[in-house]
């Protein structure tokens, strides 16, 4: 296989569709996905039994040639920003970064500029080999605005594809560090009768619900039983703070990845993360129950208190067992220090 030029044949028993077919047989190197095979299909890139294909729904049969222009990936119309980065592994195949609070993964309409993708179009100008036909970050997964920590961007559509592929099947080992409002322990009461809470051995608290826009608010994400996304956040605590304890060091693990989901979890649990105002997370503690530090602390803090600590998965081209872990920022380590300091 040359870099432009792809044949090969269909092999025994192909799927219905010959989209499927072609993305099945061909040479692993290719990383072509059904997404850029429809690209090149509509661009009339690909020929079946040397005709162009119309349609991505077509029939195949076995010993049919295939044969499939791939043009060099194209450089994006993103903008390269010199910004820095802290690096945590890079290869030919994939950058894990450890994102500062305040910074947006993703162009949008109100972030055109200063966010990671930016970053990393400056960063990996020459080893970008092209994702979706396009010499870009492949973005598997983001981490809010107002979060730290880890995350793992895709350099090839191999890493892309193989990325994606551990994100969607929740194979991907991701830890949140969180400091939230109460201690959600199973001795609470009142958590006996939160819909979708439950506790499983060693006081881990299970959130089951499903999670979709809010009705009125199409900024925010929202509980709901009926429909929506599933999604399950799990939660122990670490450090309980306050006498009483009014508020906690917790850790929690995603078995699905959806937006805003640990936030709105703890919210709907009753412990909503320290500093998260979009999901209620301002809220007025006993004053004898903290320090005058740790009130302050926690009623200023100008962030949701969540951070990306733990990141692992396999490495879509070496089949490497991967695993990062990323400290607690100096702002949350701050934090917890006050809350720490003895009630007045």
């Amino acid at each position: 296989m040359d870099s432009n030029r792809l044949s090969f044949r269909i092999q025994a028993e192909p799927p219905a569709r010959l989209d499927k077919a072609i993305s099945r047989d061909a040479p692993e190197e290719a990383s072509l996905s059904r997404t850029r095979l429809a690209r090149l299909i509509d661009a009339g890139e690909v020929w079946l039994n040397g005709s162009p294909i119309t349609s991505p729904k077509g029939k195949v049969a076995e010993g049919d040639l295939i044969e499939v222009t791939i043009p060099e990936a194209e450089v994006s119309d993103l903008t390269p920003e010199d910004i820095p980065l802290t690096v945590v592994y890079e290869d030919d195949h994939l950058i894990v970064i450890d994102k500062p609070a305040g910074m947006v993964v993703h162009p949008a309409p109100g972030s055109p500029t200063g966010t990671l993708v930016n970053a990393l179009m400056y960063h990996c100008v020459d080893t970008l080999s092209g994702v979706g036909g396009e010499k870009r970050p492949g973005i598997v997964h983001r981490i809010d605005k107002d979060t730290s920590g880890l995350l793992v961007v895709a350099k090839s559509d191999k890493a892309h594809h193989g990325l994606a592929d551990q994100f969607r099947a929740h194979s991907a080992e991701r830890y949140y560090n969180a400091v939230c409002y109460g201690v959600p322990d199973a001795n609470d009461p009142r958590l006996r009768g939160v819909r979708g809470v439950s506790f499983e051995a060693g006081n881990i608290m299970k959130i089951t619900t499903h999670l979709a826009r809010h009705k009125t608010d199409r900024q925010r994400q929202a509980v709901y039983f009926e429909n929506g996304r599933h999604a399950v956040t799990r939660v122990r605590i670490v450090e309980p703070f306050g006498s009483p304890s009014v508020a906690a060091l917790v850790e929690c693990w995603l078995e699905t990845g959806r937006t805003h989901q640990i936030r709105v979890h703890m919210a709907h649990a009753g412990h909503g993360l320290v500093g998260d105002a979009t999901y209620g997370g301002r809220r007025k503690l006993p004053l004898k129950s903290l320090s005058q530090a740790g009130l302050d602390a926690a009623k200023t803090f100008p962030r949701q208190a969540l951070h990306a600590a733990v990141l692992g998965f396999v490495h879509p081209v070496s089949g490497e067992q991967m695993r990062f872990e990323s400290p607690l920022p100096q702002d949350m380590l701050d934090l917890i220090a006050a809350l720490r300091g003895p009630a007045g």
